[in-house]
């Protein structure tokens, strides 16, 4: 710290630079930048003269040209040490901090600011007990503060211990605490230098306190620190100064987030309602308290519910059908139920969705008819399985009272979706369970009712949900599960298993393409003989669907790149009835004409399924009996 050897003489008008942010005292040494035009020319002026200028501070920081009445009246003399142009056009000072002044007034002038100022001197008291005491005390609780963390150079210390007098005393500590620039004015407008030394002596007290729960914060910590406790201790740590400071918490900004949030998603009214209640809840909580963590996971579902977003249908009649006959051979009356619809929606606009249940055996393309449908209507898809839910909450969703509780799954559906009008898939709807936590299918029929499911209530939001813009689907094997209830709200359509014409048809467009791609044989030709097709499927296969029979081509395919691997040099591969053995092995299934023989040793039976009947043919032994019905083998559960 630069001393002065003997005493500056102040002139009565000085330069005047407005300072933001900061309070300059005596004795402190410090750069500051200057960019104004006008107090670039105060400095100037300041620099022509006796390099002395007045340094006031101004009330309101962001003010490019404060007027008198927006500058504090007391402030201080200055001398500028040195002076430094930068690049961009501003000044960098050194200045030190002389005597304390007082504005008497301010004169006109044509460039910088200029002041009339009055010197203001200290009123020091005598050498008596109490000045000594108190400047003890000071400088007790100034190294206390320093050994609790406070950050202060050796050299200052060692300055500080050999000052005396209190004006002086109080002007180095106070110019080195980092207060707020209404508490540092408040010292500088203080004449006498007891008083001064008495009030930075309360600030220190007030910054000790700090420091000493910053050290509670520290130690308490330091005992299991892991990276989550490292940061619990960072934001209380954060949270006490900020405190202290008067500053805006992280908690309060995220709230103001929620807020916008909120407003952004244009809920309907009492749902919006409904979340600013909840909201105003979690600002009078602690925010890391178990009650906030509930609050917010309810908040952040409830602005992740898609209630006022939807897509635009695709309208195009043509184009639909050409992407439905595209993904699906055949299944006409499907096609033709979700064409009406479009062509509904296109005269009608609020038309509500249909709740349509495609039922029919397992592999007929029910699941992947829904993603179709999707594709043609240009709207979001969601496919939610229904086998084995027994817990009518997975639907409906858990009370908020409960440990871990989230909405059922038609809102995490939704919420997945983004959008309020996806068409949603509900598989295997017959395989539904009802036990002691309730009955699945019950809580369905508020779902898929277009009459009731308007107003849809989830357990855990606890606001109505309108899902009338929802295309419901839902995909059944059997119709006699599905309570009559349910089954009455939706619209069957019967999906038959596919004749073995169909069969060789979707083989040729869909299923040997497919498995050829991901065989990775698309850079070789494989094909397959209609024949070869009709063998594959009456030979290999016994199916409603086609699951079996695409995994059969499957195995072809796989064969004929294990050819490839091993060095076969051909490039095109002709399937045919004879070569199917070789690949597959003999047939296992024996066409019915090949069967019409009475053949010795063999019975025949009669099978029902939904899929279709049947003709059983069972090995048997005769034998001489004793008039004694007896049923061997598995033929009485068959027959069942």
């Amino acid at each position: 710290m630069e001393q002065f050897e003997t005493e500056i003489a102040i002139p009565e008008t000085l330069p005047l630079l407005p300072v933001r942010d900061i309070v300059v005292f005596p004795y402190m040494v410090l750069p500051l930048y200057v960019g104004r035009d006008q107090s670039v020319e105060s400095v100037n002026e300041a620099l022509a003269e006796d390099r002395l200028i007045f340094l006031a501070c101004q009330k309101d920081p962001t003010d490019e040209e404060p007027d008198p009445e927006d500058i504090f009246v007391v402030g201080t003399v200055a001398v500028i040490l040195r002076m430094l142009k930068m690049p961009d056009g501003r000044i960098k000072l050194l200045v030190q901090g002389v005597k304390r002044g007082k504005i008497k007034s301010h004169l006109d002038s044509d460039t910088g600011y200029r002041v009339n100022i009055e010197e203001i001197n200290d009123i020091e008291e005598q050498e008596n007990p109490e000045l000594e005491a108190l400047l003890r005390h000071i400088k007790e609780q100034l190294t206390k503060a320093v050994s609790l963390g406070k950050p202060m150079l050796p050299d200052l210390l060692a300055v500080i211990e050999s000052i005396e007098e209190a004006g002086k005393l109080a002007d180095i500590i106070v110019s080195n605490l980092g207060l707020k620039v209404e508490e540092a004015q408040e010292v500088l407008e203080l004449e006498d230098s007891m008083d001064r030394l008495k009030k930075v002596g309360e600030f220190l007290t007030r910054e000790i306190s700090i420091l000493e729960v910053q050290q509670k914060i520290m130690n308490d910590a330091r005992g299991e620190i892991d990276k989550s406790q490292k940061e619990y201790f960072l934001r209380e740590q954060l949270k006490a100064i900020r405190k202290e400071l008067g500053e805006e918490d992280d908690f309060m900004v995220e709230m103001d987030e929620y807020r916008k949030k909120i407003k952004k998603c244009k809920m309907p009214k009492k749902v919006n309602e409904e979340a600013m209640k909840q909201l105003d809840r979690l600002t009078k909580m602690h925010g890391d308290s178990a009650e906030a963590t509930v609050a917010r996971t309810y908040l952040d579902w409830m602005i992740d519910v898609p209630w006022s977003k939807s897509t635009k249908d695709e309208l195009n009649i043509k184009e639909a059908k050409k992407i439905l006959d595209e993904d699906h051979y055949g299944l006409d009356e499907v096609k033709d139920r979700i064409l009406d619809f479009l062509a509904l929606r296109k005269l009608k606009k609020d038309i509500k969705s249909p709740i349509l249940c495609f039922s029919g055996p397992p592999g007929v393309g029910k699941t992947s008819l829904g993603m179709s449908i999707a594709r043609a209507m240009g709207r979001k898809y969601v496919r939610m399985s229904l086998g084995g839910v027994r817990d009518e909450a997975e639907i409906r969703g858990h009370r908020r009272t409960y440990i871990g509780a989230l909405p059922g799954k038609i809102i995490q559906g939704m919420k997945t979706a983004g959008s309020n009008n996806p068409v949603f898939m509900l598989d295997e709807i017959d395989k539904l369970g009802s036990d002691f936590r309730g009955d699945p299918s019950s809580a369905l029929l508020e779902v898929l009712d277009p009459v009731q499911n308007v107003n849809y209530v989830d357990h855990y939001l606890g606001v109505p949900l309108d899902l009338t813009n929802v295309m419901f689907i839902t995909t059944a094997n059997y119709l006699d599960p599905i309570p009559p209830a349910l089954k009455d709200r939706m619209e069957i359509i019967n999906i038959p298993g596919y004749t073995e014409e169909e069969k060789v048809q979707i083989s040729e467009k869909y299923l040997i393409p497919r498995q050829k791609s991901d065989n990775g044989l698309d850079d070789y030709t494989v094909k397959f003989s209609r024949k070869t097709i009709s063998s594959l499927i009456s030979g290999y296969t016994m199916e409603s669907g086609l699951r079996n029979l695409e995994r059969t081509i499957g195995t072809v395919c796989r064969k004929i790149g294990r050819k490839i691997a091993e060095g076969e040099k051909k490039k095109t591969f002709l399937v045919t009835e004879k070569s199917l053995e070789k690949y597959l092995g003999p047939e296992k299934f024996i066409s019915d004409e090949e069967l019409k023989d009475n053949e010795v040793g063999t019975a025949t039976g009669l099978a029902w399924t939904p899929s279709g009947g049947d003709v059983l043919y069972i090995e048997c032994a005769k034998f001489k009996g004793k008039g004694v019905l007896n049923v061997t083998g598995q033929l009485g559960d068959v027959m069942k």
